[in-house]
């Protein structure tokens, strides 16, 4: 039973390396030969391999006569299927052999037109950029066109037509470029004053704003005008203010310039553009005719100045070479000569002080803001400073009717003041310095009429109106100071003591008013200190500096003082004059025996009319009053002898020198009287003495003295001139021959005519030996 088991063990063994044996890879075949031979059944396993491969010929053989036909004709098939193959492989291998020509075609294809696509590219985005009116950038596309694409792509004619077209584009490009320039051109010369409008503000908004954190400034006057008015909203002064880059647009000049760069026409360029702007400068420094009549015809003169700068200003900064320095410098000084050239002639036809107050705060913000560009604008300043003096003159016209106004409204009266408000009104107004009128009791008068304080107030508002006008001209407090005084002198010497004078001439100005006059020019003289004193304060200049310019008022109401003073006497010898005209002597009257003669009617009515004058005059200072009466006695004397030496009166009796004479007597009785007050013993009745030794000399026949003591300053006669009494003597001698009397008393007269005739030929001696 063992050996059995073994044996079917070996059996199994060797049937299943058999199967490995056919299933296996010849590769791998080695292990299962070397388990057979290494096992103790060797032969037992090759007659089993003979057995099996045996069996698999039977089966081969079988299957070979099962296929053999078919294999036949596969072999018949086969023959056949080669000789179509080689006609096969001869057909596609020309087919082949052109696929690859075309193949080389294409690629070689593909490369030509990879080296031209850039150029059709490149061409493309010209045309895009052309149709975008991107000029400067298909400028640059253009170049690398005919610079780097078009040399690549080769000779093609699509190559040459767009190299022929590359100079139509560029012209294309550069006069579109210009229009563009032009189009700038025309907008910022329409808005130019917009333009400049804005920067004033700007340096108007600064210097407010500067002004807002100092302190101080200068006082406004009690009716003051007001200077230059700006009229913007609360909202627009929030706002920020643009400049100029805001309100235009510059991209056509820079884009300009660097085509014309690009195209090596940069200095075509330039040269177009300053001179257009040279035109426009000439245009915009050419004045309207009669911007002189408004405040705005200035401004929108100034603002297009200011404009026209502020763009050369911003294209000299932010382009490299369109302007330089030296150009812009050029142009400023062409405007500066004509802007000034332009003011001079339309500032002149001005006559309104707050216009030309108004010009002057305008040219201070036009010269302030070109200042803050780097313009030097110190000819302005000099300009207005010239202007300055055109100012006063105008201010002095307008003084001139303020004066003039307040004369002719003048009552010439004491100002009666009822109640303590009332005084303190016009003590407010004018300093008045009476310690025992401020302890009278109301009602009270003041000494001086309405005009004073009315008129000390507008040399107040004079001085206000110079001030204005030296802010902001840079000038120190020593030269405001200095200005100040100068124009207020001129006002009080020229403008205010003028009116004062005319007032005085008036026909119809009486005594009392002229003794108002001489009252109120005093007060006005005592006030000048305080003057002094208001301008100091003003200035901040002591009126003790040195080189400081003192007000004239103290001797300019010295002179209207005494103006009136001689209006007085001019006033009262011509009131003389109307009751002389009422004289009328009987030349011809004959001596009254012994009888007393009563003093002419016109004579009593002259003395009347003085004393109740002089009455008046007891207002007036003492030496006035003194001064008036002492020409009046000699106006008196000098009429009445002038009435004696009249050339229409041929003949004078005794009788006509006695009646003269009492009226003497009546002018010395009034003398002596003292009408005012001051003078000492007879000093009065010297006024009439030249004529008092002349009546005398003849109403006393006393020849004998007056030719033995001639030439002594003992004489009697001292005053009696050999000429005047040689008159009266020829006149007496005519009155001798026409006598009636004569004829009676023949002898006697005869005796007369040769004492007369003797005294006539010594005093024709005596005037021949002073001649000689």
């Amino acid at each position: 039973c063992v050996c059995s088991s073994e044996r079917l063990e070996t059996a199994a063994e060797h049937e299943r390396i058999l199967r490995e044996i056919e299933s296996t890879d010849t590769n791998c075949i080695g292990p299962t030969l070397r388990s057979v031979y290494d096992g103790e059944e060797h032969g037992v396993f090759m007659g089993k391999l003979d057995g099996r491969i045996r069996s698999h010929d039977r089966d081969i053989e079988r299957m070979c006569n099962h296929h053999f036909q078919g294999f036949v004709d596969s072999i018949t098939e086969l023959l056949k299927v080669r000789g179509e193959a080689h006609k096969l492989k001869v057909r596609e291998g020309w087919e082949l052999r052109q696929c690859r020509i075309q193949q080389k075609n294409i690629a070689s294809t593909i490369d030509k037109l990879q080296m031209c696509l850039p150029v059709l590219e490149m061409y493309s985005k010209l045309q895009e950029q052309m149709e975008a009116k991107r000029y400067y950038p298909a400028l640059r596309t253009l170049g690398q066109l005919e610079q780097t694409c078009l040399p690549r792509a080769g000779q093609y004619r699509f190559c040459g037509l767009m190299a022929d077209s590359t100079p139509l584009l560029r012209s294309q490009i550069r006069d579109t470029a210009m229009t563009h320039l032009r189009d700038f051109l025309e907008s910022i010369r329409k808005h130019s004053d917009r333009l400049g409008e804005t920067a004033i503000k700007q340096e108007l908004s600064l210097g407010a704003g500067t002004e807002s954190n100092g302190q101080g400034g200068s006082p406004l006057s009690e009716q003051d005008s007001g200077i230059l008015d700006v009229e913007d909203d609360e909202e627009e002064e929030e706002e920020e203010i643009p400049g100029a880059q805001d309100l235009v647009d510059f991209s056509p000049v820079y884009r300009c310039l660097h085509i014309y760069t690009v195209l090596g026409l940069r200095d075509v360029f330039e040269n177009y553009y300053r001179k257009q702007r040279r035109k426009q400068a000439r245009l915009a420094l050419q004045p309207q005719s009669n911007m002189h009549e408004t405040l705005e015809g200035y401004r929108c003169y100034f603002n297009q100045i200011v404009g026209f700068f502020v763009v050369e200003d911003h294209i000299l900064h932010t382009t490299q070479g369109l302007v330089n320095t030296a150009y812009v410098d050029e142009l400023w000084e062409l405007a500066l000569s004509k802007t000034i050239a332009a003011l001079r002639t339309h500032s002149s036809y001005c006559d309104d002080p707050d216009l030309v107050l108004d010009l002057k705060n305008l040219i201070v913000l036009f010269a302030d803001t070109l200042q803050g560009y780097g313009f030097p604008v110190s000819q302005l300043f000099e300009l207005m400073l010239e202007m300055r003096d055109q100012y006063g003159e105008i201010l002095l016209k307008k003084w001139t009717q303020t004066f003039r106004q307040i004369l002719d409204q003048d009552n010439y009266s004491p100002i009666p003041v009822a109640t303590e408000q009332e005084y303190k009104n016009y003590t407010s107004q004018f300093p008045l310095q009476d310690p025992e009128l401020d302890k009278a009791a109301f009602p009270k008068k003041l000494p001086f009429s309405e005009l004073v304080p009315r008129v000390y107030c507008q040399i107040k508002e004079f001085i206000y109106a110079c001030l204005k006008y030296s802010e902001d001209l840079h000038l120190s407090s020593t030269e405001v100071d200095d200005m100040i005084r100068k124009s207020t002198n001129l006002l009080l010497t020229r403008t205010l003591s003028h009116c004062l004078q005319n007032a005085i001439k008036k026909r119809n100005v009486g005594l009392p008013e002229l003794v108002q006059v001489i009252i109120n020019s005093s007060h006005l003289e005592q006030a000048c200190t305080f003057l002094e004193e208001f301008i100091s304060n003003l200035t901040n200049v002591p009126p003790d500096t040195a080189n400081s310019t003192q007000l004239y008022g103290t001797s300019t109401f010295k002179d209207t003082r005494h103006a009136a003073e001689a209006e007085i006497y001019t006033n009262l010898n011509a009131k003389i004059d109307q009751f002389l005209q009422l004289a009328d002597y009987d030349w011809t009257t004959a001596a009254q025996g012994g009888g007393a003669m009563t003093p002419s009617d016109y004579l009593t009515d002259l003395i009347t009319f003085l004393q109740s004058t002089f009455t008046v005059l007891t207002n007036l200072p003492g030496k006035v009053a003194q001064t008036a009466c002492m020409s009046v006695c000699k106006h008196i004397s000098n009429s009445l002898l002038q009435l004696l030496l009249d050339p229409d009166v041929r003949s004078i009796s005794i009788g006509a020198l006695h009646q003269v004479n009492t009226d003497l007597l009546q002018c010395e009785s009034f003398a002596r009287a003292g009408p005012v007050t001051g003078y000492q013993g007879d000093t009065l009745i010297l006024a009439f003495s030249d004529l008092r030794q002349l009546l005398d000399l003849f109403t006393q026949w006393d020849w004998s003295s007056y030719l033995a003591d001639y030439g002594r300053t003992t004489s009697r006669y001292v005053r009696v001139n050999p000429h005047t009494a040689l008159l009266l003597l020829d006149k007496m001698r005519e009155s001798g021959k026409r006598s009636t009397m004569f004829a009676q008393f023949r002898k006697t007269d005869r005796d007369r005519q040769k004492l007369i005739d003797a005294v006539i030929r010594q005093l024709r001696t005596l005037i021949a030996q002073q001649q000689a």
